[in-house]
């Protein structure tokens, strides 16, 4: 609880077990609710996060990083939270700066806030991150700044908090089910007129963090691109996409039918 707001971390998993543990014991005992969603992995990050004594909810198959992000942010709501922080089990994004995030948000200063690998200058690649991704994020975000009239350092972290309207207001069924979610969410904050305040955040790659592939890089940039041209286009009027629409489909309060809820074993 932070300034009367109940504070809720989602971790969208996917063979998570070797760096969930590490992950949890680093939360913030401000923390109200802890909700681990798997996208039905084969190793045991369900049964770690039964020992943990997380909230945890299994996909019936692997539908992919954006449904795991749906299934987490509709399960947090359901369960009162007013500020809402995604944190990678992966240990990549130490999860210290959740106070940071969520009171930014708590107290009203900004309705998202996003963990930056970019502000501190080099830290990205002196945390490992592979040159051509680094480049490729520079050349990314500096693309977008420019489509979306925004000015952030970058676009691609996945490390963010969110305010309760910002969750509920949002078209968020309307976007993919793959990991260009994150960057159609962040264009339709811009879109709504949601304030982004951004802080510094280090990173650290290495063997057991989750990292996307070259090949689904490159789809992941073409889908960036592609949301760009559909924001320039929804502004000027030749295009209505979905995505951008007043009309779009929320989230819904009732849990999904792709996902059942487990039962944690509450350590003493």
């Amino acid at each position: 609880m932070l300034n009367g707001k109940r504070i809720a971390v989602v971790l969208p998993a996917y063979n998570a077990e070797k760096t969930l543990e590490a992950t949890v014991r680093e939360l913030p005992e401000l923390v109200d609710i802890r909700i681990l969603v798997d996208d039905h992995s084969s190793d045991r990050t369900v049964e770690v996060a039964k020992q943990l004594g997380l909230q945890y909810f299994v996909h019936d198959q692997n539908y992919g990083y954006g449904r795991n992000q749906q299934t987490c942010y509709r399960e947090a709501l359901g369960a009162g939270a007013d500020v809402v922080i995604m944190v990678h089990p992966d240990y990549q994004y130490t999860p210290l700066l959740v106070t940071a995030m969520s009171s930014m948000i708590a107290y009203g200063v900004y309705d998202v806030v996003l963990g930056s690998r970019i502000i501190g200058g080099r830290e990205a690649l002196q945390g490992g991150m592979p040159v051509w991704k680094y480049v490729a994020n520079r050349f990314l975000t500096a693309f977008e700044n420019i489509m979306l009239g925004a000015k952030l350092s970058e676009y691609h972290t996945g490390y963010r908090a969110f305010s309760r309207d910002v969750l509920t207001k949002l078209p968020l069924l309307e976007n993919s089910d793959d990991f260009v979610f994150d960057n159609q969410m962040l264009a339709q904050c811009v879109h709504f007129g949601f304030r982004i305040g951004e802080v510094s955040c280090p990173t650290k790659y290495f063997e057991d963090a989750s990292s996307i592939n070259f090949r689904r890089s490159v789809k992941y940039g073409l889908g960036v691109l592609a949301t760009s041209f559909q924001f320039a286009l929804q502004r000027i009027g030749l295009a209505r996409p979905a995505i951008f629409s007043e009309s779009g489909q929320r989230l819904q309060p009732e849990p999904g039918s792709y996902y059942a809820a487990g039962t944690a074993v509450h350590r003493h």
